[in-house]
């Protein structure tokens, strides 16, 4: 990481602290400007804007099954658009009303630059979050502590949510929603209101370096106006987060299964009640890696005695995933985040489930598979299980107890070693599924490959779930 120069740091914003909101230069008033800007704390301030992930795989990403991911952009064809019936993401927020995306030609002036911003820092993205981090710890070195001690992971994750927000800057429901998410989560982090300002002053410090041949003092305010609003909009979901449930929960490992040489069930044991949905995940910190937090999904619906279970595969060289499954034993202590994703079960309607799983992905689908037999219902469940080898096939057993118990669920398992019927072609053979909404957890590229097999054999973009790809980024090890 290039630390930054004093004669550069600033870069046209002010280095000292919350002064930051006010642009040294004051553009012109356009009408409405001065309303927007004393408002810029309200949504309907809110100016969410367009994005341009790269769509990049890491073979951590491609081992790692079941691991969540960033909301994407509901016109990304791999990610599912949002869906008014679903459950929010817990601690589930009131849902937002619907919104129609804001055309391109009808993007807001706020919009309008900071996409532009984007564009033009996207060849050296790498460079701005280095440098971000950078002025972040220079100007305020008592935040380091909040970070782990390796920032790889985290400077993609700061690009990617970044990225996510400018997306959607035009679709205040959208944002809100993943903001109020956000916000939540950072509560385990130990994020405070006022980091808030810290990192916005920094954030602009490492856009007006890189964007330097397009930032001008409009540029400035209305990224002021927005991360203001931004900001606030992840305050007040933490706050009200903070009266409803802890930052984090302390959680024993009761039981740890090795299913193979890489694969670990284990259970753990909240020293409080953790509520969660089926289909949900948790971020997950280990005593021997503190400040790192990854990702795993759910094995079963919440049940009854109150204990959890994760499936986790030890992938090359991921610190917190070989810790679980090699070091880890019972009688260790885990911390948990707020249980987070929407690839739930819709119980208002009565359509039938089809399940696509791949690896540790067949976690949360065992746990749909579970969640629609306690509610009693009796919709048909078709669940396909993807591997490469038999070997990898670690819970199959379990999927196929299940289905003698229930004769509602169909279990199929697509093996590639054997290369008899690939994901694509068994979901064509095996269909309509004109009635079914469709979960899908796994590898990156399953979820890309399933998600094209299932629009081809016409099942709409609304009906598709699972957890955005772009999270899974950095949460492999």
């Amino acid at each position: 990481m290039d630390a930054p120069t004093t004669t550069s740091a600033d870069n046209g914003t002010s280095g000292g602290g919350a002064g930051w909101f006010t642009p040294h230069t004051q553009p012109e008033t356009t009408p409405g400007s001065e309303r927007e800007a004393s408002e810029g704390n309200r949504l309907a301030g809110m100016r969410p804007v367009g994005r341009t992930t790269a769509d990049t795989e890491t073979d951590q990403q491609r081992e790692n099954a079941g691991q969540p991911v960033v909301t994407a952009p509901a016109t990304d064809p791999y990610v599912p658009a949002q869906r008014s019936t679903s459950s929010a993401p817990p601690p589930a927020p009131a849902a937002p009303q619907t919104a129609v995306p804001a055309r391109a030609e009808q993007a807001s002036p706020d919009a309008v630059l900071i996409r532009r911003t984007m564009a033009e820092v996207a060849p050296v993205a790498d460079k701005v979050t280095s440098y971000f981090y950078a002025l972040l710890f220079v100007r305020h070195p008592d935040l380091r502590s909040l970070f782990p001690a390796a920032m790889d992971t985290q400077r993609d994750r700061l690009l990617k949510a970044l990225l996510t927000a400018a997306e959607h800057v035009d679709n205040t429901p959208v944002l809100v929603d993943y903001l109020q998410n956000l916000g939540r989560g950072h509560r385990k982090y130990g994020t405070r209101p006022e980091h808030y300002a810290a990192v916005g002053e920094c954030l602009i410090g490492a856009l007006s370096k890189y964007a330097s041949g397009v930032w001008h003092p409009e540029m400035e305010a209305a990224w002021v106006r927005t991360y203001t609003t931004i900001s606030q909009v992840m305050i007040d979901a933490a706050a009200a987060d903070e009266l409803r449930a802890p930052a984090w929960w302390y959680a024993e490992i009761v039981a740890h299964d090795l299913r193979t040489r890489d694969v670990a069930v284990l259970t753990v044991r909240p020293n409080q009640p953790y509520p969660f949905l089926a289909g949900q995940y948790a971020s997950v910190e280990t005593p021997w890696w503190p400040r790192i937090w990854r990702h795993y999904s759910f094995a079963s619906a919440p049940r009854h005695d109150g204990l959890l279970t994760f499936h986790v595969k030890a992938v090359p060289a991921g610190w917190v995933s070989n810790a679980l499954v090699h070091r880890s034993r019972p009688g260790d202590i885990l911390r948990l985040g707020p249980p987070a994703g929407s690839m739930t079960v819709d119980h208002t309607t009565d359509s039938g489930l089809l399940c696509l799983g791949g690896g540790t992905g067949i976690a949360p689908i065992r746990a749909l598979v579970e969640d629609v037999a306690e509610h009693g219902e009796r919709r048909p469940v078709e669940v396909f299980y993807g591997a490469r080898t038999d070997h990898d096939l670690y819970d199959i057993d379990t999927m196929l107890r299940l289905q003698q118990t229930h004769p509602w669920l169909s279990v199929r398992a697509i093996i590639d070693q054997h290369a008899h019927l690939q994901l694509p072609d068994a979901i064509r053979q095996y269909g309509p599924w004109s009635g079914y909404d469709a979960y899908l957890s796994g590898p990156p590229g399953m979820i890309r490959n399933g998600v094209d097999a299932l629009r081809n054999v016409g099942i709409p973009s609304e009906r598709i779930r699972h957890d955005s790809v772009e999270e899974l980024v950095g949460a492999g090890d």
